[in-house]
């Protein structure tokens, strides 16, 4: 067990430190169970007022009605004619759109207006203050119909349906047959505006189509007039044009074939012309073939001059000479042939020239011919453009005059029809409980926030509460070592502390008990335990270097620091160790009260003459191998004695004498003695009272001892009240009288009895 009061600070510490503390539920728990009775308190509190809260308020009743919004009303005229109501483009986002638009116009000023003047609402006193008709009768009182409509719109929710076209529409009145009757009177007055509201539209177009109506008959009759009026100046017979066109398109391919054909032969001509100019007069008979081919009078001259020429030359081979009469007769003869031949050559090319010159008449006529038949086509096109122009806009005319004649009759049959998308589903119900207040379930939440208030009351209570309770809270918040708790002393154990002597002889308890002393009175009890666990935890801190002085010091009065010194040295005196205990609180003493010793012995006597600490057999106690040195004569100035070389040598000498040298300081955050005190010993053990001393109360004491160069050993919790859950396994010490003996032994030892024997002692 002193191994496990020794170790470092928790894992809880160390979180604290690092800012991550979480919450345990136990904890939680121990701490709504130490504070009761805050919470029981906060949750009868709060749930007795919700109750009579709930109880005093006005009762209330809900009528309700279903609507249906139809998105395929009734269409009497086909599914081409639209109704008079109009449900959206589709979409989901304008029927969303719609549906919003429908529910705030249920709720509209315009609707409540209307109910409130069908009902006489606003001159209702009943309706104004909201009171049932078995109510006392209030006084009369009339409000304007804006008001009254205000009211309704209050008490009016209407509700969408999910996943469907249905809304619920709900009214809120303290009567319940006032609730049914306004609400059937608010549907009945919705569907009768949106039917209302959807004929006024189409009343509206119906006179808008008729005035259109009219205009475009005029229209019609304008262009039918323009375009007959066209067709009669430009002599336009009632055909197609397109016919026209054709016909015309015909008629110019056929004279361009004509014309090419005609330029192809001019072009034949020519080339024989030509070439026909190229004969030469004294040698016809170099002759184109083609012309000798053509003309068979050119090939019998031809043939015929060659052989005239063959006799005249075979006359002549003969060796008959030019005069002979046969080669002048072959001569003669050629030479008529020859004439003949360039008389045929030229009446071939007059022909030609003839033949040219009339196929270029020819192509002069075709060409003419086609440029009128192209200028007759752009004409026509011409006519046809604004033909076409005057048709179509009459056309056009036909059609919007006949559109606008057709929706115009079915805006009257629409009219006619009274066709609304809007219908009530569910009649306006007369309501049977009321809906507020319910009873149950305030209360219900009244005692779950009750609990929850209470919870956190006693959870804000023990945040409030800035003292150390648990060794856990010191160690986190203190940052030092636990040494060990001392259990709270009560009467019954004043009276066990008595000298037995003091027992024997019959004095009062009350008036001698000494707490201090109880680890020697009752060496058997937990506190006595719980003293020997501080001592085993201050020996083993430093067992190389043992803490020869220690200084029991606290941050303020009453925290118990000098039980805590005495019950320490008692235990260390009965560990076989020399211990002397010095009261150096000059201001408070009380050692001298609790060992019953004179004044003449004291800490500030000895500093006037060290010799009177030398006498053992004064400053001996009824505590084996404890001696006392009280504090004497309280001096003017306690903190220039405590720091002077007189109360060093003085320590010095003790430390000599004895094994152990332990101060009782005063309060380290009211006088300086103890800062001083701190830096003469070789530890300081700092006591907290727990419930009693806070936290910041704690640490402005460590860091006083801090701030001088102290050294604090650990901490010391005192007058713990073990009956609490949250000192877990510490509860042991709680047996005060006979402690771990009383489950050992079935008797506990006689009064008379002294302590065990002590173990062998500690090196010092």
């Amino acid at each position: 067990m002193a191994d496990e009061l020794r170790v470092p600070p928790t894992t809880a510490a160390r979180n604290d430190a690092l800012g991550e503390r979480t919450i345990d539920l136990v904890a939680a728990w121990r701490t709504v169970s130490k504070h009761w009775a805050i919470a029981l308190t906060t949750l009868i509190v709060v749930a007795l007022s919700v109750t009579f809260y709930t109880l005093g308020q006005k009762k209330i009743y809900q009528s309700a009605a279903t609507l249906q919004f139809d998105p395929n009303p009734p269409r009497p005229l086909g599914r081409g004619v639209d109704t008079v109501v109009d449900m959206g483009s589709g979409s989901y986002w304008n029927n969303r759109e719609y549906y919003e638009t429908q529910y705030k116009v249920m709720r509209s000023m315009r609707v409540a207006l209307a109910v409130v003047a069908q009902l006489n609402l606003h001159n209702d006193a009943y309706f104004l203050k909201d009171l049932p008709r078995d109510a006392a009768a209030p006084e009369p009182m009339s409000v304007t119909p804006e008001e009254a409509a205000e009211l309704i719109r209050e008490r009016l929710t209407v509700e969408p349906v999910k996943d469907s076209r249905l809304a619920v529409v709900r009214y809120n009145d303290a009567d319940r047959d006032r609730a049914q009757r306004i609400l059937s009177n608010l549907m009945d007055v919705y569907i009768e505006q949106n039917l209302d509201d959807a004929l006024t539209s189409t009343n509206s177009a119906v006179d808008w189509l008729r005035t259109q109506l009219d205009k475009l008959k005029n229209d019609l009759e304008t262009s039918e007039t323009s375009l007959h009026e066209y067709k009669k100046s430009n002599n336009i017979l009632d055909i197609d044009f397109e016919d026209k066109t054709n016909l015309l398109r015909e008629e110019m391919k056929q004279i361009n074939d004509a014309l090419t054909s005609v330029r192809t032969r001019r072009e034949e001509f020519s080339a024989r012309s030509q070439e026909l100019s190229k004969v030469d007069p004294n040698n016809p008979l170099e002759l184109p073939a083609s012309e000798l081919i053509q003309s068979p009078v050119l090939q019998m001259l031809r043939a015929r001059h060659e052989e005239c020429v063959r006799q005249r030359d075979a006359l002549l081979g003969a060796g008959k000479g030019e005069n002979h009469p046969e080669v002048r007769a072959a001569t003669e003869q050629l030479a008529a042939n020859m004439s003949a031949l360039i008389a045929e050559i030229k009446n071939v090319q007059g022909a030609v020239n003839r033949d040219l010159a009339i196929v270029k008449r020819q192509e002069a006529g075709l060409a003419g011919l086609l440029e009128g038949a192209k200028k007759q086509a752009f004409e026509l096109n011409s006519l046809k453009i604004e033909y076409d122009r005057l048709r179509r806009n009459k056309e056009n005319t036909e059609k919007l005059y006949q559109l606008v004649l057709e929706r115009t009759k079915e805006s009257d049959l629409q009219r006619m029809m009274r066709v609304n998308n809007i219908r009530v589903l569910d009649r306006p119900n007369l309501p049977i409980l009321p809906i507020r207040p319910r009873v149950a379930i305030n209360i219900g939440v009244g005692i779950f926030a009750g609990l929850l208030l209470g919870i956190g009351a006693a959870l804000a209570r023990a945040m409030l509460d800035r003292t150390l309770k648990t060794p856990d809270e010191v160690e986190r918040e203190l940052d030092l070592p636990f040494l060990g708790l001392l259990p709270e002393f009560d009467r019954k154990d004043r009276a066990e502390a008595l000298p037995r002597k003091a027992r024997r002889r019959g004095k009062s308890a009350a008036g001698q008990g000494r707490p201090e002393l109880i680890v020697h009175e009752q060496p058997k009890s937990g506190i006595a335990e719980a003293a020997r666990a501080i001592r085993t935890n201050l020996l083993f801190m430093s067992p190389d270097q043992p803490y020869k002085t220690l200084l029991i010091a606290s941050a303020g009065p009453a925290e118990g620091k000098t039980t805590v010194g005495c019950c320490i040295a008692v235990a260390m005196a009965q560990a076989g160790q020399r211990v002397v205990l010095v009261d150096c609180d000059l201001r408070k003493p009380r050692l001298h009260a609790i060992f019953d010793k004179g004044p003449e012995v004291g800490v500030t006597s000895a500093l006037l003459d060290d010799s009177v600490v030398d006498d053992e057999s004064a400053l001996k106690t009824e505590v084996d191998n404890l001696y006392v040195i009280p504090a004497g004569p309280i001096p003017p100035n306690p903190a220039e004695l405590l720091h002077s070389d007189r109360f060093k040598a003085l320590l010095r000498k003790l430390q000599g004498r004895f094994d152990r040298v332990i101060i009782d300081s005063p309060p380290i955050g009211a006088v300086t003695d103890g800062a001083v005190l701190s830096t003469l010993v070789d530890g300081t053990v700092l006591v907290v009272r727990a419930s009693s001393t806070t936290h910041d109360f704690a640490r402005h004491g460590i860091r006083s001892l801090l701030d001088v160069g102290g050294k604090t050993v650990g901490v010391v919790l005192n007058a713990a009240d073990l009956n609490r859950r949250e000192y877990g396994a510490y509860r042991y010490y709680g047996d005060k009288k006979d402690g771990y003996y009383r489950a050992t032994t079935e008797h506990a030892p006689p009064d008379d009895a002294d302590a065990p024997p002590p173990p062998p002692p500690l090196p010092n």
